[in-house]
C-alpha cells in the first residue's frame, strides 16, 4: 500500500529530540503516513520514544543519510572503508531500533563533490561494502535502497543506468534505487524513461521541484513522471515529499546541497499544497492509464 511522506527538514533542522518528535506531529497533523529522517544517531537521540511516537500516529519511518570523507566506502584506502562500513552497519541497526522500514540516500560514497572520476577499484569497493550492509539490513527488516544524485553531491550514481549496473556489482537482489525529481532534472535526458528503465528496482521515490520549493511552480514535467510511475506499478509504493530551504535546513546540508536562500518561509502551507499536489497527479495519473488501457 502506498504511503505519502514528507521529509522531517521541512519541519526542523534535526538537531533536537523536542525537533524530531515536533516534525513526527506536524507531519501526522497534515495527513502524511510516513516522514523521513537524516541519520539519528543513538547516543545524541532516545530511538525508543520516538519509535513510540511514530507509532501512536501510524506513521512509518525512512532514515536516509550521506558519507563523509573519511568513511567513504568508494575510497581506495582500506581503512576508510572499513570506518564506512561499520558506520553504515550501525546506521542499518538504528533504522531497526526505531522501527523504521527503509534505509536510502547517498550509502555508497562521500556526500559532496568530488575531485575525479571513480576508480574500478573504488567501485568495487563500495559494491562490497553495500552487499554487506545489505546483509546486516535483511537480518534487521530493513530495506536497503541507493539515492542517485547529482554530479556535485557524488561521483558514483549519477543516473539510473549506473544505478542498475551498481546493484548488479553487489550481487545482491535485495538493494533497491531510490530516485529524486531534483537529481534526475540534472543528470536524466529523461526523467519519465529513467523510471521505466528503473522498474521493479525503484524502491523509493523523492518529489522534488528543480529549486526545491513548491512542487507544481518550476520546470519539472510532472505529468509524464507521474505517468511513468503509474506504468511501472510505482503507485502502490512509498514516496516523500522533500524540499529544503535555509530557512530551516542545518548548517552542515546547507553546505553540501548549497542551500543558500529561502525557497519557502512557512512550512505549513508549502507541505498542505505538496500533499494535495500529488495525490491529485497519482489520480489524474492513474485515470489517464485506465483511459489508454480501454481504448
Amino acid at each position: 500500500m502506498r504511503r505519502l511522506g514528507i521529509h522531517s527538514f521541512v519541519w526542523t533542522n534535526g538537531l533536537t529530540q523536542e525537533g524530531l518528535e515536533m516534525a513526527l506531529a506536524k507531519s501526522a497533523e497534515h495527513g502524511y503516513r510516513l516522514i523521513e529522517f537524516a541519520y539519528l544517531r543513538p547516543e545524541k537521540f532516545d530511538l525508543d520514544r520516538l519509535a513510540k511516537q511514530a507509532k501512536e500516529l501510524d506513521i512509518e519511518i525512512v532514515v536516509t543519510m550521506g558519507l563523509s570523507a573519511d568513511a567513504d566506502v568508494s575510497s581506495e584506502d582500506k581503512a576508510v572503508v572499513t570506518k564506512g562500513k561499520a558506520l553504515l552497519s550501525d546506521a542499518v541497526k538504528a533504522v531497526r531500533d526505531i522501527g523504521g522500514i527503509r534505509l536510502g540516500g547517498i550509502l555508497y560514497s562521500m556526500h559532496g563533490k568530488y575531485d575525479g572520476l571513480p576508480t574500478r577499484t573504488g567501485w568495487m569497493n563500495s559494491a562490497d561494502a553495500i552487499a554487506a550492509t545489505a546483509e546486516v539490513a535483511r537480518d534487521s527488516g530493513v530495506q536497503i535502497v541507493l539515492e542517485v544524485v547529482n554530479r556535485f553531491e557524488s561521483n558514483l550514481l549519477n543516473t539510473t543506468a549506473q544505478g542498475l549496473k551498481f546493484i548488479k556489482d553487489t550481487g545482491r537482489d535485495d538493494v533497491f534505487l531510490h530516485l529524486d525529481t531534483f537529481h534526475m532534472n540534472i543528470e536524466e535526458a529523461s526523467q519519465a524513461e529513467a523510471i521505466r528503465l528503473a522498474g521493479d528496482k525503484l524502491g523509493y521515490f523523492h518529489f522534488n521541484e528543480n529549486y526545491r520549493g513548491y512542487l507544481g511552480t518550476g520546470t519539472i514535467d510532472f505529468a509524464s513522471i507521474f505517468s511513468a510511475l503509474v506504468d511501472i506499478g510505482f503507485h502502490n509504493r512509498d514516496v516523500t515529499f522533500e524540499s529544503f530551504s535555509s530557512a530551516i535546513v542545518d548548517e552542515a546540508l546547507s553546505r553540501v546541497c548549497g542551500i543558500w536562500r529561502d525557497t519557502w518561509t512557512d512550512n505549513n502551507p508549502l507541505a498542505a499544497h505538496a500533499k494535495a499536489f500529488i495525490e491529485s497527479r497519482w489520480e489524474e495519473a492513474v485515470r489517464r492509464a485506465e483511459i489508454n488501457k480501454a481504448a
